[in-house]
């Protein structure tokens, strides 16, 4: 009897599994044949198998991907799994980290507000966010999201710094979130030096509560979400039931694919910690390249990189990185933290962009996306970046 029952299990979970599976199939179908045109059959299966090899090198568990075509959402499918455990596949709508991609959505929010006239980008920080002290200088919301005005990143950037891998929760996200690093010194002048900071983009967060007399995640909710149609954007709730949220894995140095070191990013939702699909951040795409949510003269404003005074390079933009690949002009953004690696790409003249979310961290998830971008815009492919 015992055996009899086993054996049924064992039907019912391969039943269950090829259902699952058949179901993803059907949603990326179904994702792609929504609009016409669909994307050209000769450029899906190139896309396809640059995933499939990039899976196959990276061992990365689950992927999701999704491709804009002159403006259009054209298509957005899942490959591998979203939960190894369990046995879910990954799809369209698989829910991942966004991790510093979150930066991108922030700065649209702010310059939502610059175009309202609700929010001056050179006051000082302190006329929306009063709560964080006065500094040897003054800074600008502008400088801060260019990452110019000279706030710190994190402590070490390693795993073990209580800042990288916090695991307390917080419900006051914008206060707790500057309590990290609000009394520390500036590292430069503001305007002088480029230093990347996700930390600055907490302060971004509260410029914008400011401005808007909203909080934070309402604003973006109201704002930039429902108007591109990104129903199931949210924050990374560790508490929260979130449908379609993956499981979060890294690669030991064994090679061996084990869960990801626990996260709670409620301290840094505004430069780290939105949870989003490539159906969605596809929408978002197509909202920014239709002009949407920000006026065209705003977005270039946003994509227009600044320039330190100490005459470095800087191709950062506000939230936003900028250069030209492959002969081509492309505006995006990565992201990378505990169990996720992530790339969105817009190449604005072509009105075409790329989104690559996988569930796993380290792996070069921008070099797929450029690849992606690539094969959509026709561009001479050249070798990855290392």
């Amino acid at each position: 009897m015992k055996r009899h029952q086993n054996s049924v299990l064992r039907l019912f979970s391969a039943r269950l599994l090829k259902t699952a599976l058949s179901l993803a199939v059907l949603s990326a179908t179904r994702f792609s044949s929504a609009q016409e045109p669909k994307l050209s059959p000769e450029k899906q299966p190139q896309i396809e198998a640059a995933i499939s090899k990039f899976m196959a090198s990276t061992h990365v568990p689950g992927l999701s991907a999704a491709v804009v075509e002159d403006g259009r959402y054209e298509w957005a499918a899942g490959f591998g799994m979203a939960d190894l455990e369990n046995n879910v596949p990954a799809t369209g709508h698989t829910l991942y980290r966004l991790a510093s991609i979150s930066k991108s959505l922030t700065a649209t929010a702010a310059m939502q507000l610059f175009e309202r006239g609700q929010l001056d980008l050179d006051a000082p920080v302190q006329k929306y966010c009063p709560s964080f002290p006065q500094k040897p200088w003054p800074m600008s919301t502008r400088q801060l999201m260019g990452h110019l005005a000279g706030i710190r990143h994190y402590k070490s950037g390693s795993q073990d710094d209580p800042e990288v891998g916090n695991t307390k929760h917080f419900e006051k996200q914008i206060e707790a979130g500057l309590n990290f690093f609000k009394e520390d010194p500036l590292l430069s002048q503001p305007g002088t030096q480029f230093h990347y900071s996700t930390h600055g983009f907490t302060l971004v967060g509260c410029v914008i509560e400011g401005a808007s007399g909203s909080k934070y995640v309402d604003f973006l909710r109201q704002n930039v979400f429902l108007p591109a149609g990104m129903a199931q954007t949210q924050f990374d709730d560790r508490f929260a039931i979130i449908p379609y949220r993956t499981r979060f894995y890294d690669k030991a140095e064994s090679g061996v694919v084990r869960n990801a070191d626990f996260l709670d990013s409620s301290y840094k939702i505004p430069g780290g910690g939105w949870l989003s699909s490539a159906v969605d951040m596809a929408r978002f795409e197509v909202a920014i390249v239709d002009d949407k949510l920000i006026r065209r003269t705003t977005r270039n404003l946003m994509w227009t990189p600044l320039k330190p005074t100490d005459g470095s390079k800087d191709d950062y933009a506000l939230g936003w990185g900028s250069g030209m690949e492959n002969g081509t002009q492309e505006v995006g953004h990565t992201g990378g933290q505990q169990g996720t690696s992530t790339a969105f790409l817009i190449a604005p003249e072509q009105r075409a962009g790329v989104v690559v979310l996988t569930n796993m961290e380290g792996v070069p998830a921008d070099n797929l996306a450029r690849q992606i971008l690539t094969i959509v815009v026709g561009a001479p492919e050249t070798k990855p970046r290392p």
